[in-house]
């Protein structure tokens, strides 16, 4: 009912603010004004950070683009000037993105959503998929992204899955210049306790081809330390007993990146377009784990250590290859896009175990967790803009991808004697292809109203493949995802938009596979082949206004989810607790997120966003699962001082409010960076950078239930800080495309 009413709202409004727009009294017509070039899907985005200086006679111009932009769809955040960017990782750059919360294991949140799709340029990548994305996350350098762009209510030309929406992250592309030129930069940055990171990017143009280079190395020690205090109910002596966990490990963590691209435009309707890139992520430390649990008289009965040495391995590449026809109308296009990515994790560790009370001899442990991904996307996509203001999206996508995941955990009295656990070692293959249609209509309304349609439609199909057991099971299913999105313009500061769309969640393949997964003596892991996906409704609407360089907006929004996923925690005896994703009966978010950019004074701007969110979750499906609700708070603020033109300081804040989970609650953290930078000379600049000024980044999870409860706390990372230089050679910083994102021409005052 709620569902039904609000898309009809939606939609009566379209009709009423035309027939409003189109009685006002009609203004004398104005000259017309150049035809912005459209940026599509298909069309790599980037961003104008600054524009070059126009010399005339002896005055000069410059510009600075806006931080943030809007498009029907989406918004759009620069993190040029984010300090953070220029010596963090990826996660560090979506930490201070409005919307967006990266958690310490990289699992990425919209508005406190976790079902959430990262594409590249507004592709899927390999990187950002699977298993080991939040590895990937974590690690990876952000001086590679131009800006972030986000889509909680995305358009239906792009993938449904995740139920948050969309992060695009849009790299550093670049355009053919007129002259030849040989551009780049240079990057090294040097860390407390032993980090360190340096980069080198390159671009050379000649004529109608332009060449791109990177390649980036990133080494961080990693420190870490849990402690877990766990209670459950005793049945022999009718009675709770404690136990306590702690880990304290340190080691180190290191990855390369590489990628090459190359642009050819032989003439004004063909531009042919290559990529190929390659990651490789390693992680490896030592980890001392002790436990102690009591028993129904009050003393000790139970107590080990475990000494453990291992990682993650993971190598990650890719390679696309496109064709674009351009037709004579500007934004008038056909393209045609062939992606393939592979990618190869591995996390194990060979341990120790030291088992104190009951007392027995030493055993050896050997864990090794593997899994391995090919996918293969094809897409074509066809672009027409109309003579009445009308734009038509249309295309079809596949995509074809296998999963492979093969777990061993093998014990013995002698690292030389290990025999396999046949409860937890398993091989597990998953292969999944999915067909979509889509189609967009974006019409104006008048000088004011503008409306866009659009249907997705897919077809996907499900193999599974237990080996190890021989059960077999395969799925196939149709929907459709219909997308509405209007927008009024009040005047040439103020826009109003409203939007719907519905979203998928599929299950993780190594969600639905049934065996057992070993984490540690305390945790076990199974996936649930009955899983279903996730469907969500989900309804905003928006106010915005633009003066200058300044931006202010809010949105409200509704989300209404149905069989959410969520894990949820039971207890298998002798103090062992087991994780398994289950569909939630329903879980609904309704809030209101505030954000503002502009100018406190000549020489401080300022970056804030504030979401405030109701959350219900019905559990009432699940055994030992609370129907739930209440108020989430999380926000940030950057404040930017330029003292001189050589100067530049930042100070950031990151708060996340307490979340809800269906057993329990995460509790709030905080986080504050500090950054400043130095202009050397024309080309040669200092930075430097704290991450987690005060020290106090952790992670806190407590779960209750009537028969055990359960508090985590993590402590990762602790104060971070790095000193660097940048040095730019050959002229100008990268010339880049003007549009940033894939929604065509923006609308005035955009």
């Amino acid at each position: 009912m709620t569902r039904t009413t609000l898309i009809s709202l939606l939609a009566l409004a379209l009709p009423a603010s035309a027939a409003v727009a189109q009685t006002q009294p009609t203004p004398p017509p104005a000259p017309p004004a150049p035809a912005q070039p459209a940026a599509t899907q298909e069309t790599p985005p980037a961003s104008t950070e600054q524009e070059e200086p126009t010399s005339l006679g002896e005055t000069v111009v410059t510009g600075r683009a806006n931080d943030i932009r809007t498009s029907v769809d989406s918004i759009s955040y620069n993190v040029g000037e984010d300090l953070q960017t220029a010596t963090g990782t990826l996660a560090d750059a979506l930490r201070n993105i409005p919307s967006v919360e990266v958690d310490p294991d990289g699992n990425v949140s919209l508005r406190g959503d976790a079902g959430v799709t990262i594409l590249v340029d507004g592709r899927p990548s390999g990187l950002f998929s699977g298993e080991n994305r939040g590895q990937v996350i974590l690690q990876i350098p952000a001086d590679q992204y131009a800006r972030i762009e986000v889509m909680t209510n995305p358009s239906a030309a792009y993938r449904p899955d995740g139920g948050g929406g969309v992060i695009n992250l849009i790299t550093k592309p670049n355009r053919p210049r007129a002259q030849p030129t040989n551009t780049g930069s240079v990057r090294v940055n040097i860390g407390n306790d032993e980090r360190y990171n340096l980069g080198v990017s390159s671009v050379f143009t000649r004529d109608r081809l332009t060449l791109t280079a990177d390649a980036s190395v990133r080494h961080d020690t990693l420190i870490q330390s849990t402690d877990r205090v766990r209670s459950r109910f005793d049945t022999a002596s009718n009675q709770f007993l404690d136990a306590r966990n702690t880990q304290a490990g340190d080691g180190s963590t290191d990855n390369a990146f590489v990628r090459f691209s190359a642009d050819y435009r032989p003439n004004d309707q063909y531009q042919l377009y290559g990529d190929l890139y390659h990651v490789d992520v390693t992680s490896d430390g030592v980890m001392l784990d002790q436990y102690e649990a009591e028993d129904a008289l009050g003393g000790v009965g139970a107590r080990y250590r475990r000494l453990s040495n291992g990682g993650f391995e993971g190598q990650f590449s890719g390679a696309t290859a496109r064709l674009v026809r351009r037709f004579g109308e500007q934004g008038h296009d056909w393209s045609n896009e062939l992606r393939y990515n592979r990618g190869r994790g591995s996390y194990g560790h060979d341990t120790l175990v030291d088992q104190l009370i009951p007392v027995s001899a030493n055993q050896y442990e050997h864990l090794d967790n593997r899994n391995d991904t090919d996918s293969i996307n094809f897409a074509s996509a066809y672009v027409r803009p109309f003579a009445n203001g009308a734009r038509l999206r249309a295309g079809y996508e596949l995509e074809s991808s296998t999963l492979e995941l093969d777990n061993l955990v093998a014990r013995g009295a002698t690292p030389g004697a290990l025999t396999p656990d046949p409860l937890v070692s398993n091989t597990f293959q998953v292969d999944q292809t999915v067909h979509a249609l889509y189609g967009t209509w974006e019409q104006p309304f008048g000088d004011k109203l503008s409306a866009q349609f659009g249907l997705r439609l897919e077809q996907a199909y499900l193999d599974l493949d237990q080996v190890t057991t021989g059960i077999q099971a395969e799925n196939d299913y149709f929907r459709a995802y219909p997308t509405l999105h209007v927008s009024y313009q009040l005047n040439d500061q103020q826009t109003l938009r409203g939007s719907y769309s519905r979203r998928v969640q599929r299950p993780a393949p190594n969600d639905l596979n049934p065996f057992l997964s070993y984490q540690d003596p305390l945790n076990y892991r199974a996936g649930n082949p009955d899983l279903e996906p996730q469907e969500t409704d989900s309804f905003e609407f928006s106010w915005q206004r633009r003066v200058n360089q300044s931006f202010y907006g809010a949105t409200l929004y509704y989300r209404d989810t149905q069989n959410a996923f969520t894990p949820v925690i039971s207890d298998i005896g002798n103090g062992v607790l087991l994780t398994r994703t289950e569909n939630l009966g329903a879980r609904t978010a309704t809030g209101v997120e505030l954000v503002a950019n502009g100018r406190l004074h000549p020489t401080l701007r300022y970056n804030a966003s504030v979401n405030l969110f109701r959350q219900e979750i019905d559990a009432s499906n699940l055994v030992g699962g609370v129907s739930s609700e209440g108020e989430v708070v999380s926000g940030r603020v950057s404040l930017n001082w330029q003292p001189t033109a050589e100067d530049f300081v930042q100070l950031s804040g990151i708060w996340t409010g307490e979340q809800l989970l269906a057993q329990g609650t995460r509790e709030s953290a905080q986080l504050i960076n500090l950054g400043y930078r130095r202009k050397l000379t024309e080309t040669l600049s200092l930075q430097l950078t704290v991450r987690d000024l005060l020290d106090e980044s952790k992670d806190i999870t407590t779960y209750d239930t009537a028969t055990f409860t359960d508090r985590t706390e993590r402590v990762f990372g602790g104060r971070v800080g790095f000193i660097g230089l940048t040095w730019n050679f050959g002229g100008p910083a990268r010339q880049q495309d003007p549009q940033f994102d894939f929604a065509g021409p923006q609308q005035p005052g955009q």
